[in-house]
C-alpha cells in the first residue's frame, strides 16, 4: 500500500482466454441506447466548451439522463417514410447563471444534440425527423459550491468506483471491431444500405466464436427481397474475412436471424433511416456499452452510466476511464503482466488523485518474479493517478469515447 492506497495482488482466476465460455456484446452507434449515450456526452462536451469560453473554467453539470422515445416509420423497398418523428428529451442539471451572467443551456444542448445525430446517423434528417426538448435544470447549490471552491485537484463527487481490465480477449476485439467495421465510412460507401443500428453478440465456446449480428438496412438502397438477402450474404463474407485478422479460432457469422422472409418487408430489419429508434425502440443513457465500448459479463464490470457526467469530479466517469488506462498501460509496459483488473474506489470529498483504494489484480506470466511485477505496476498506477487531470482534459476535448 502506497501513499495513493495502491494495493497489488496476484489474480487467482483463469486467463479469460482459458475460460470455456465467453460472452461479449457491442451496441453500435445507431442503437437507440448508444444514440442516447452519444447525445448525452456531446451535450456535456458542448457545455464544457461554453463554460470555458465564458468563465475560463468548467462549471458543474451532468447531462446523463437523455431519453429517446421512438417514432413511427413505414419502411418500403425502394424508400419509405418516417410518419411520426423521434422525440428526444435532454435531462440533467447544469449551472445556468454565474455571477449574474446567464448561460443559454437549452440552446447549447439542443445544438450539440443535433450536430451529433447528424454526424452519427447518415440517413436521418435531424431537422425533420427528430423533436427535441431540453429540460436540463439548475444544479443543486452544494454541488455548484464544490465547483466554485475547486482547488487544483477536485474532491470526489461521491463514494463510488470504476473498473477496468486489459488486455481485450480475441472475442472482445472481434466483437468491438466488427461493429466498427460495419459502421466505418468505407463500408458505408461500399454498402450504403447498411444502417448504423448494429448489435454484435459474440459467443466463444472453447475455440469456436459465433457472431450474431443485427444490422438495420436502409430501405431506399434495397429494391427487393433478393437484394436484401444478397446484402446479408455479402456482409457475412466480408466479416469472415475481416475477423480472420484477429484470431486463428473458428469464426461463424449469422446476420439478422430474426428475419421472416415470407412476411416480406414487415418481416425484415428494414428501416428508413438506419435505426430502430425510428419505429418502436426507445433509448436511454447507460443501458448499453460500458466505457470499454463493450458489455462484458465475463469480466469485472461497473454498471455506471458514464456518458454525460461531468469530467471534473464525477467518479463514475473519471475512474472508469482511468481504470482501463491503468490496466492497459500495465499490460503494455510490465513484461510479466499477462492480465490485469483495476478497481478504483473513491471517498466523497477526498481528492480524486488519492482514492480510498486502488486495487489491482494481476495474472502474472508463468515463472514471473511477482515482486518486480508489483513494483512496476504500482509505479504506473501512482503516476497515472498523479496525472489524473489528463483524463479530464481528454474528455473535455472529445478524445475519449464513453460507450
Amino acid at each position: 500500500m502506497t501513499y495513493r492506497n495502491i494495493k497489488i495482488d496476484s489474480y487467482q482466476g483463469k486467463d479469460i482466454e482459458a475460460e470455456e465460455i465467453e460472452i461479449v456484446e457491442r451496441k453500435g452507434i445507431g442503437h437507440p441506447d448508444s444514440m442516447a449515450d452519444g447525445v448525452a456526452d456531446s451535450v456535456s462536451i458542448a457545455l464544457c466548451s461554453e463554460y470555458l469560453k465564458r468563465f475560463g473554467t468548467v462549471m458543474h453539470h451532468n447531462t446523463d439522463e437523455t431519453q429517446i422515445v421512438a417514432g413511427k416509420s413505414k419502411p418500403t423497398f425502394g424508400g419509405g417514410s418516417i410518419e411520426t418523428p423521434l422525440y428526444m428529451l435532454l435531462v440533467g442539471r447544469a449551472t445556468n447563471i454565474v455571477d449574474g451572467q446567464e448561460v443559454p443551456i437549452g440552446e447549447v444542448a439542443i445544438d450539440a444534440a443535433k450536430r451529433y445525430l447528424d454526424s452519427a446517423i447518415m440517413n436521418l434528417d435531424v431537422e425533420k425527423h427528430v423533436n427535441f426538448e431540453c429540460m436540463i435544470g439548475q444544479g443543486s447549490s452544494d454541488l455548484q459550491n464544490v465547483f466554485k471552491k475547486r482547488h487544483d485537484i477536485p474532491g470526489a463527487n461521491d463514494t463510488s468506483f470504476g473498473i477496468g481490465f486489459a488486455p481485450f480477449s480475441e472475442t472482445e476485439k472481434i466483437t468491438l471491431e466488427a461493429e466498427r467495421f460495419i459502421n466505418s465510412r468505407d463500408m458505408k460507401k461500399e454498402m450504403p444500405a447498411l444502417g448504423e443500428d448494429v448489435k454484435v453478440m459474440g459467443l466463444r465456446e472453447q475455440d469456436n466464436i459465433t457472431l450474431t449480428i443485427c444490422v438495420a438496412m436502409v430501405d431506399k438502397y434495397v429494391d427487393g427481397l433478393d437484394t436484401y438477402v444478397n446484402l446479408k450474404d455479402e456482409l457475412k463474407d466480408k466479416l469472415l474475412d475481416f475477423t480472420s485478422k484477429f484470431t486463428d479460432r473458428n469464426v461463424s457469422v449469422a446476420i439478422n436471424t430474426g428475419d421472416t422472409l415470407d412476411m416480406g418487408e414487415s418481416g425484415l430489419f428494414l428501416t428508413v433511416a438506419g435505426t430502430s429508434a425510428e419505429n418502436g425502440d426507445d433509448g436511454s443513457v447507460g443501458r448499453g456499452n460500458r466505457v470499454s465500448g463493450l458489455i462484458t459479463p465475463c469480466r469485472p464490470m461497473s454498471m455506471e452510466a458514464a456518458s454525460g457526467k461531468n469530467p471534473i469530479n464525477h467518479i463514475g466517469k473519471i475512474y472508469n476511464i482511468l481504470s482501463f488506462r491503468i490496466a492497459d498501460k500495465i499490460v503494455q509496459e510490465v513484461h510479466d503482466a499477462k492480465q490485469v483488473h483495476v478497481k478504483l474506489l473513491s471517498q466523497i470529498g477526498s481528492p480524486i488523485d488519492n482514492p480510498r483504494v486502488a486495487a489491482i489484480d494481476i495474472l502474472p506470466e508463468s515463472g514471473a518474479n511477482f515482486v518486480d511485477v508489483e513494483r512496476e505496476a504500482a509505479a504506473i498506477a501512482d503516476d497515472m493517478l498523479a496525472n489524473i487531470k489528463q483524463v479530464t482534459d481528454d474528455i473535455i476535448h472529445g478524445k475519449v469515447t464513453t460507450f
